[in-house]
């Protein structure tokens, strides 16, 4: 059958009834990210570059979904993948972006974050924002496996969101 006849498809079921484990995982990720240290726009902003980066589909439409409904304009969630130049953003949000950036794109002539860039990010966040920022970077790399190995159907919510 055609793609198009049955719809679109994930190229491996849901992981949960193989590896339940990774439920609690995720879980604590996701409090993590829901803890009030830093907006959930800006979660929502560096996961989208961070799936952009990543060519992910999934991480890309679902972003793009999360921050329209959390009533965020258009130009900002397109300005994204340009938001060096992009006039939209606050300081604090380009620090997350830039850093993002940084851990996701290697640097074969230097570090990926430099104590500049750790600089600016200190100077825009507290301790608890920070690791709440890092821990928003790290729930893409735990996710980013499964987004490009594993193909879940973009558009789809958690638990749907894979071909049994």
């Amino acid at each position: 059958m055609s793609m198009t006849t049955m719809g679109p498809r994930s190229r491996m079921p849901n992981p949960l009834p193989f590896v339940p484990e990774m439920a609690e995982v995720a879980g604590g990720l996701h409090k993590v990210l829901r803890n009030g240290a830093i907006p959930l726009t800006t979660v929502h902003l560096l996961q989208l570059r961070a799936g952009q980066i990543l060519g992910s589909t999934y991480f890309t439409i679902r972003e793009t979904r999360n921050l329209r409904e959390a009533g965020e304009p258009e130009e900002r969630i397109t300005a994204v993948a340009t938001w060096r130049d992009a006039t939209c953003f606050t300081d604090a949000e380009r620090v997350a972006l830039q850093l993002t950036e940084a851990v996701l794109t290697p640097n074969p002539s230097g570090e990926r974050v430099p104590d500049s860039l750790y600089a600016r990010a200190s100077a825009c966040y507290d301790a608890k924002a920070l690791w709440t920022l890092v821990m928003a970077i790290a729930h893409i790399g735990f996710f980013a496996p499964a987004a490009l190995i594993a193909k879940p159907i973009p558009g789809m919510p958690p638990g749907q969101n894979y071909t049994d």
